[in-house]
């Protein structure tokens, strides 16, 4: 079957991202998403790469292939296009309009255009996709969440911004008051948010997460994200979980006793509720 390929790397695969994959119907081909491995190695990002491949298939991607970084990043622009035509025939590229790639990044929408005719493709050139007069970005998502504006960074992402990991065992003073908690580590790689109280999901059931130290209770050494599923009984130790967050309630805050905690917490489920 004829390949509509598409580049980038897409993380979090926001809006702006969307645009570029969905631009790749256009010509009917089976769109296949071609991106880099090792990319951003080190740095925080927005999605896991399973949950942004999820998001990537759920848009209508047939195939994702991840390309080794140090190898490609270093070809000249001009041969990563011709490795392009001779493995996969596309019968069109899409990307962003900032897309680089190649040698010192000296390939972008101007080459793949000027090549189309010479290969036989239809280059599609997505513009800058905006919202509330600035343009979309996964760094401009980022800045949202490191202050915390996770309802904005939500509304750009097109999804709610989530946590993911294996539930642990922690020391249960949430259930001591009430409030039992599915505590998760924070994960690696992933953009932090700052500490504090959120609405958030857990499959069909709202949710409150708390990130942070727990400065109530015995400010725990290594922060842990710790989510009270509402109208949720069940054995979820060992288990994985997704939480998406929603948004932010308050600043994580010490209180003079536990009571004081209980009727805090009360007044911010009633909060989640009211979603």
């Amino acid at each position: 079957m004829k390949k509509s390929l598409i580049l980038g790397f897409f993380d979090g695969v926001h809006r702006a991202h969307q645009a570029v994959i969905i631009s790749a119907d256009k010509f009917g081909g089976e769109k296949v998403l071609i991106t880099l491995r090792n990319f951003h190695k080190t740095a925080d990002c927005i999605f896991s790469r399973q949950n942004s491949f999820e998001k990537m298939k759920s848009l209508g991607v047939k195939e994702i292939i991840e390309l080794d970084f140090t190898k490609f990043s270093a070809m000249p622009a001009s041969d990563f296009i011709k490795y392009l035509v001779e493995n996969f025939s596309p019968i069109s590229i899409s990307t962003g309009y900032n897309y680089t790639f190649g040698h010192n990044k000296e390939g972008n929408s101007v080459l793949l255009k000027a090549e189309q005719g010479k290969y036989g493709y239809i280059y599609i050139c997505t513009p800058p996709q905006s919202y509330d007069g600035e343009i979309v970005s996964s760094s401009l998502i980022k800045n949202c969440l490191k202050k915390g504006d996770v309802e904005r960074a939500n509304l750009m992402l097109g999804s709610n911004f989530l946590l993911e990991g294996t539930v642990i065992r922690g020391a249960q003073i949430g259930r001591t008051i009430g409030f039992p908690t599915a505590n998760i580590k924070y994960p690696q790689n992933i953009i932090q948010i700052p500490f504090g109280v959120y609405m958030a999901k857990v499959g069909k059931n709202m949710g409150l997460l708390n990130w942070g130290i727990k400065p109530t209770v015995h400010n725990t050494k290594e922060p842990v994200a710790e989510v009270h599923i509402i109208d949720f009984q069940g054995d979820l130790y060992g288990k994985k979980i997704k939480i998406e967050i929603i948004k932010k309630i308050r600043d994580e805050q010490k209180f003079a006793s536990l009571e004081e905690l209980k009727l805090q917490i009360n007044k911010d489920i009633e909060e989640c509720l009211k979603w």
